[in-house]
């Protein structure tokens, strides 16, 4: 703090023998002690408040630095996780309605009325020739 060094400590020390009467010497001394302790712990208590108001200044920046982040980072549309959980968990304990119904219809399709074939000329249609019978095996 104040830079002494052991040589200006024993001129100080020769010198106050040779102020201070040896009897009152023990009182100067604590009386001394109790100064620079004094004086330390105020330098102590100083830069103790010192750093804390350093480290407000550091986190106020770091505070308005997130909230510019959180400005940045905000999402226009609503998001409520809490709902999206409570509607899934209530579509899950409700009674499947549709498991093991087909999607699709079994059932025949109707057939489509009948409609009249398209004559592609005046000439009349040959017919086809019909499919020889089968033959039947021995066995029966």
């Amino acid at each position: 703090m104040f830079d002494f060094d052991i040589g200006k400590l024993m001129v100080v020390g020769i010198v106050a023998l040779a102020v201070i009467p040896p009897k009152d010497l023990p009182r100067v001394m604590r009386t001394v002690g109790q100064v620079v302790g004094k004086m330390r712990r105020m330098a102590a208590e100083f830069q103790g408040q010192f750093m804390d108001a350093m480290r407000e200044a550091d986190l106020e920046s770091v505070r308005k630095e997130l909230e510019a982040l959180n400005e940045k980072a905000k999402v226009e549309a609503a998001f409520d996780p809490a709902a999206a959980i409570r509607d899934e968990v209530t579509r899950a304990g409700e009674a499947p309605a549709a498991i093991g119904a087909p999607q699709v219809a079994l059932d025949a399709p109707e057939p489509a009325p009948a409609a009249e074939p398209l004559a592609l000329s005046s000439e009349p249609q040959p017919k086809l020739p019909e499919p020889p019978p089968a033959k039947q095996s021995a066995a029966e």
